[in-house]
């Protein structure tokens, strides 16, 4: 599977957040930020799976990444968390909000609980992480907040009324905070990402015929992996995009 092919030096050395990191495209980006020598802690409730992902990245970058457990849901204890994160690393200036669950819906059979626990995962987080990540990235300006939205909201798709509305709803999000933040210096985008295809996709959804027929709608007609996430994250991360913000970017191989 491909990789970034550029080092983005100034990313060396600084303190970089990420939700979401024990597994899939989280994971890829957590090893990606590693290897270009940032220092970087990473979010999620899965501890087993931060373990395999802490183990196998303590040795290839400058940096071992820091693992700390957390329920996003638990909106209180956000604060805390960014503060132990930045703590740790001695300041931040990159935060990746990237942890999500595309659970399927049945339209009919929603509650307002079973919305209202979707929205909780896949939008409030990334609100709240931005605010209490918002003093140190604008502590020496030039700092970057990536959000990673979906194409899925743009696909009609049926069983996603909760996760696309929160996709959606992360875009509009992007927009206000790199408003919000821009007079201080602190750069705000979105990736889309199209299908990729993970382990867990794999296990409960994705099968080779609905592998191969997304292939057949793309320009590029080549299977998406969390790598191909990782080389645009980095991007939007550095300096290179530093006149870059309240943008989104699509990664989905050219959806037709």
């Amino acid at each position: 599977m491909p990789g970034p092919s550029a080092m983005f030096p100034d990313l060396a050395d600084r303190g970089v957040l990420i939700t979401g990191g024990a597994s899939g495209i989280g994971a890829a980006l957590v090893e990606g930020f590693v290897r270009q020598g940032a220092r970087v802690a990473y979010i999620d409730i899965n501890a087993d799976m931060a373990a395999e992902v802490s183990s196998r990245l303590k040795d290839v970058g400058r940096h071992a990444p820091l693992f700390i457990e957390a329920d996003l849901r638990d909106v209180a204890g956000i604060p805390a968390l960014v503060d132990r994160a930045a703590d740790a690393l001695g300041g931040l200036k990159v935060l990746v909000n990237n942890a999500a669950r595309d659970d399927r819906q049945v339209f009919g059979t929603i509650t307002e609980a079973g919305w209202d626990g979707n929205l909780d995962i896949n939008l409030k987080p990334v609100f709240f992480m931005s605010q209490a990540a918002a003093p140190y990235l604008t502590a020496d300006s030039g700092g970057s907040i990536v959000n990673f939205s979906s194409i899925a909201y743009l696909l009609n798709m049926g069983d996603i009324p909760a996760y696309a509305t929160a996709k959606a709803g992360i875009v509009g999000l992007t927009k206000s905070l790199a408003g919000a933040l821009g007079p201080s210096g602190v750069r705000v985008n979105a990736l889309l990402p199209g299908m990729v295809v993970t382990e867990r996709q794999k296990a409960l959804w994705l099968t080779d015929d609905s592998i191969e027929a997304m292939r057949r709608r793309q320009c590029l007609p080549e299977t998406l992996y969390a790598d191909d996430l990782v080389g645009p994250c980095l991007f939007l991360a550095s300096d290179c995009s530093a006149r870059m913000t309240a943008q989104t970017m699509i990664i989905d191989g050219g959806v037709l």
